[in-house]
């Protein structure tokens, strides 16, 4: 079966035809380090995450670029224009890249944090002046922008007018009619110097207190928000590449913006396939500002927000995310949470245990009548796993492949079915398929903290002081050393034959 990908530019399915395979290229909108980024973050960067992934399990040579915005005109849909980066520097009384450096750094240790995979470039929007400049040229000298005051616009109207005679009109990949936006454009406020409100900026004008300027024909300003992605596309994948993804919210303006930009520079749509992540919601509302709902991803982490009754680790946070399939609406609760943690650990102990298992050579048992057929079971989930990402990276549809063969093998693992009913080959076509659809594609990080020797160690001392404690009668001992463990989620048990075991009930 062929990996297919639905386009929000054609708004259908499609089959996935790189331009020149093996090699593809896909570019995905990063972070605004001017904050730290939040949970609604987090879904886009793990989806585009699991989609490099698999390309690169399907054998293809991916060059994925991941872009940095630090400087620029941040111009929101329905808000006035803004530079973030200069305006949270002078709140926070650091210089701009300072700033920048500072959340740059949180992104990344959250990007790790996750078991996200580093983008192959990640170019940043300061370190791209000169083409952001030589972009705008271009556009001028093409007839679609103008010069006002020291700032530069795209003529939206212009452009439409002309590019919708060769079916590529803006709006293209909205689908909002131009009269429409012209008429909500209207009421954005300090616009007046822009021929039509709905105009964008290119570049801008600094005034005379703006920190982050660099000279340009057009006098000392700072790049528009939208030009650094067209920029940075067009010199690391060239005028036409394979996937532009970023969140549903970027689709427009910035994504519009970005079309027409490029085709203008360039002649040709920049990227064959757009792919769109949906949002995340809280407990059914929109994320924002405005119903104090926005959850910081150190807050998620270290469970320190009203909404939130603990923290969640990162592997949950990312396990729950995969639940559910990328364009699909995601709603976060502490109850969905608490959920994918517990299904996220009995599939790591069901994972370790079957990574560790190793005893194949046995003779495979006939099932008896009134039993179901385990193995048919298996290898009719295993032969599912690649058709599920196939069809637009269902990562949710794997997952409930998954969970459906998960009692059997627990049942195996807890000693409740005879491992004889399953064919060896069978357990090693599951073993390795494991592997590669749930650690290498989806990204989860299957481990257990005593993975570390040193806190192994230290449990079997502690382990070996209660059986101690334990042969003296030593009682308050005893209960002190399980009740301090059970308080950090290391639960003690002692066992008929006089050992002591202990798991987790964590993750």
């Amino acid at each position: 079966m062929s990996l297919k990908v639905f386009n929000n530019l054609t708004k259908r399915k499609e089959v996935f035809t790189p331009l020149n395979p093996p090699f593809v290229g896909m570019y995905v909108c990063g972070p605004t380090v001017s904050g730290e980024s939040h949970l609604g973050h987090a879904r886009p960067f793990i989806t585009f995450d699991v989609i490099y992934r698999y390309l690169l399990f399907l054998g293809y040579k991916v060059r994925y670029v991941r872009n940095i915005t630090d400087a620029g005109h941040f111009e929101e849909e329905g808000r006035a224009a803004e530079d973030k980066i200069s305006s949270k520097a002078q709140l926070e009384k650091l210089e701009p890249m300072e700033l920048v450096q500072k959340y740059t750094n949180l992104f990344h240790d959250a990007m790790a944090a996750f078991n996200n995979l580093p983008p192959s470039i990640e170019p940043t929007a300061t370190g791209h002046i000169v083409e952001q400049i030589e972009l705008t040229k271009k556009i001028i000298e093409a007839g679609y922008a103008y010069e006002i005051n020291g700032s530069v616009y795209f003529n939206v109207k212009k452009y439409h007018e002309d590019f919708s005679k060769r079916n590529q009109p803006y709006g293209i990949l909205s689908g909002r009619k131009i009269e429409d936006q012209i008429a909500e454009s209207r009421s954005l406020q300090n616009q007046d110097e822009k021929r039509e409100a709905l105009d964008f900026a290119l570049w801008k004008k600094a005034p005379e207190n703006h920190i982050m300027r660099w000279a340009s024909p057009w006098g000392e300003g700072f790049p528009g928000w939208h030009i650094e992605c067209s920029a940075m596309s067009t010199k690391y994948l060239g005028k036409k590449f394979d996937i532009h993804g970023g969140g549903m919210d970027l689709q427009f303006p910035h994504h519009e913006c970005e079309i027409a930009q490029s085709t203008v520079c360039n002649d040709v749509t920049p990227a064959s396939y757009w792919l769109h992540n949906n949002m995340i919601t809280i407990n059914g509302k929109k994320m924002g500002k405005s119903y104090n709902n926005v959850i910081k991803l150190s807050e998620l982490f270290h469970g320190n927000h009203p909404l939130l009754n603990k923290s969640y680790s990162p592997q949950t946070v990312r396990f729950f995310i995969l639940q559910s399939q990328y364009r699909s609406t995601l709603d976060f609760s502490n109850d969905s949470l608490l959920a994918a943690e517990k299904a996220l650990k009995r599939l790591t102990e069901t994972y370790i245990w079957l990574q560790n298992f190793e005893s194949f050579n046995y003779t495979t048992l006939i099932i008896p009548e009134g039993l179901p057929n385990y193995n048919e079971q298996i290898l009719k989930a295993v032969n599912n796993f690649k058709s599920c990402l196939d069809e637009d990276f269902n990562t949710a549809k794997l997952l409930a492949e998954v969970f459906e063969i998960l009692p059997i093998l627990n049942a195996v693992k807890d000693k409740n079915l005879k491992i004889e009913y399953l064919q060896p080959e069978v357990l090693i076509l599951l073993k390795k398929s494991f592997k590669d659809y749930l650690k290498d594609i989806l990204g989860l990080d299957f481990k257990y903290p005593t993975d570390n020797h040193y806190l192994k160690n230290a449990l079997d001392l502690l382990i070996n002081l209660r059986m101690s404690a334990k042969k003296n009668k030593d009682f308050v001992t005893t209960d002190t050393i399980r009740q301090e463990l059970s308080k950090i989620g290391i639960i003690i048990k002692d066992e008929k034959d006089g050992g002591i075991s202990y798991s987790f009930n964590t993750i």
